[in-house]
């Protein structure tokens, strides 16, 4: 019976057994890395507004309809009926005044517009 048992138990483990056995493991060798994509300025956008702080953009359009604040990023939104303008600021460092960094233009029915286009409609009143 105890033969029995210890031939059952060697069949049992076998398997696990034959998981490792054999396996062979590369030695580590250096990551290859993807080719470093363009610079993030290649994808600035240029256009209306982009660099312009909270103040020369009240200047240009009046008290703005809404502030929004975060920690990281303000929101400022200017409209007159015929289209509203979203502006969003980042401080381009530490301690630096917020910045225009991205624009969105959209009519008053909420469908995609130009944000130059939007720019003078806002400053035509």
């Amino acid at each position: 019976m105890k033969i029995l048992r210890s031939g059952l138990t060697f069949l049992l483990a076998l398997p696990l057994a034959a998981c490792g056995a054999g396996a062979i493991v590369p030695p580590p060798t250096a990551e290859i890395l993807p080719p470093p994509g363009p610079p993030a300025s290649a994808f600035t956008k240029q256009g209306p507004l982009l660099g312009s702080d909270a103040k020369h953009l009240t200047q240009m359009f009046g008290q703005p309809r809404l502030d929004i604040r975060e920690t990281t990023v303000r929101k400022l939104q200017f409209a007159n009926g015929r289209c509203v303008l979203d502006a969003y600021l980042y401080a381009p460092a530490r301690g630096r005044e917020p910045v225009v960094t991205h624009v969105d233009a959209r009519s008053s029915t909420g469908t995609d517009v130009d944000p130059a286009a939007c720019v003078t409609a806002l400053q035509a009143k």
